[in-house]
């Protein structure tokens, strides 16, 4: 059983699912009552291990014990992250374990006082077994009918990969059978005798839930390639996800009306037609800090505030997507604003998923990240996070990288507008 562990924790995600389905097995018993799980808790008529679909996924996407980020892991054990203690996982998507810390800081005046609940963090799955619950307040999806009673890791991800992206980069759900992963920087290229599994196993056209037929999707999952090694600190190199085009349009299967914009002019434009205009293009390669605009384009890439490069080029992708500094290039006249520009597909540190927060002026104060131990950062700006709770939603960067009383990070953008 060791040797299984140590097998498993070196491999990555792809190494189960290998771009598609996993064996049976890995997900159901078939001689488990219906509706029993792995728990007995009952309401599951699926044969699963776990009370629901949510816990199933977690039963091997997360890891009690494990104490660094690790390839496939996305959850961190309750035990793992006491008061004050951040969640573990690096993933570009984030940790769920944000859902499960929430924050108050200061009294009175809202000026000075706020709060931060852990559902506002993110996605709020339900996975029973590993005790996430649906959102108390959001009972649909923003700008969607997608209830969020029924939101789990496969409202999201087919749980049986039946999607996959051919040699003309066409995506279907039958076909040619899937080779492997076509996530990865490493992944092999389809040819005309097999394909490649789409982007982390995301469900499109046509793709839905036994319990959301109201909801089915209508866009494919996005052009984009990972780095194998992805689940990381960004001390020394960024995480470069190529995100290459359509994410917005694949977010907008729940979202549609946040795409759209129909829910007011304060919605954020973000597309494969929100092309960064020529102002934004020259912001972002010449950003390095609030009041540093030396940069260059060679250089200027961050994974704090990506963006997507206009197009499903997979060789342009795989050679982009790097974990080693090697491709930190910015973006061009082709790139636009994408949802992940701003916001983490799982869970983040801050409200709504966002990669910074938005409730603050400073996110770096007197030169150091903020936290409610140095009693001389005002409570507005700790907002409740111990430091080193506030250094890992910047995934272990030193403060060192920003100015001694850093700005927004919106102003990668838009630091002259």
């Amino acid at each position: 059983m060791a040797l299984f562990l140590a097998l498993a924790s070196a491999v990555p995600c792809g190494a189960f699912h290998s771009g598609g389905i996993g064996d049976c097995g890995g997900c159901h018993d078939m001689h488990l009552a219906p509706g029993t799980g792995g728990t007995g808790t009952g309401g599951n008529p699926y044969f699963l291990i776990a009370a629901d679909a949510g816990s199933t996924c977690l039963a091997c996407h997360q890891m009690a014990g494990e104490g660094r980020p690790n390839g496939h892991l996305v959850s961190t054990a309750d035990a793992d992250m006491p008061p004050g203690t951040p969640p573990i996982q690096l993933t570009p998507g984030g940790d769920f374990g944000w859902l499960k810390k929430s924050y108050r800081w200061g009294s009175g005046d809202q000026r000075v006082a706020g709060n931060s609940p852990g559902e506002r963090h993110g996605h709020s799955i339900v996975a029973a077994d590993f005790q996430y619950r649906s959102d108390t307040v959001l009972t649909m999806a923003p700008g969607g009918n997608y209830s969020s009673n029924e939101l789990s890791c496969i409202s999201c991800h087919d749980p049986h990969g039946k999607y996959r992206r051919f040699a003309d980069g066409s995506i279907g759900r039958e076909g040619v059978p899937i080779q492997s992963s076509g996530s990865y920087d490493t992944s092999p290229k389809p040819t005309a005798a097999m394909a490649a599994g789409v982007y982390r196993l995301l469900g499109g056209k046509g793709y839905s839930t036994a319990a959301t037929r109201n909801a089915v999707f209508l866009s494919d999952p996005p052009a984009a390639v990972a780095p194998a090694d992805y689940n990381r600190e960004e001390a020394g190199h960024e995480t470069r996800v190529a995100y290459g085009s359509g994410m917005s349009e694949w977010c907008a299967n729940c979202h549609t009306a946040l795409l759209t914009g129909s829910e007011g002019a304060k919605v954020h434009p973000s597309g494969k037609n929100v092309r960064l205009s020529p102002a934004v293009i020259a912001n972002y390669n010449a950003y390095v800090a609030s009041g540093n605009l030396t940069g260059s384009r060679a250089t200027a890439y961050t994974s704090m505030v990506p963006y997507e490069m206009g197009t499903a080029d997979y060789d342009l992708l795989q050679r982009t997507a790097n974990s080693n500094g090697g491709t930190m290039t910015g973006p061009d006249p082709d790139a636009n604003v994408a949802c992940l520009s701003c916001h983490r597909a799982h869970a983040s540190g801050w409200d709504h998923a966002t990669r910074w927060t938005m409730k603050t002026e400073f996110l770096v104060f007197n030169g150091d990240f903020p936290g409610v131990e140095d009693a001389a950062v005002p409570p507005r700006t700790s907002q409740g996070r111990t430091r080193a709770e506030t250094r890992r939603t910047f995934y272990g960067r030193p403060a060192s990288r920003y100015a001694t009383y850093q700005r927004s990070l919106c102003n990668k953008c838009h630091a002259k507008d």
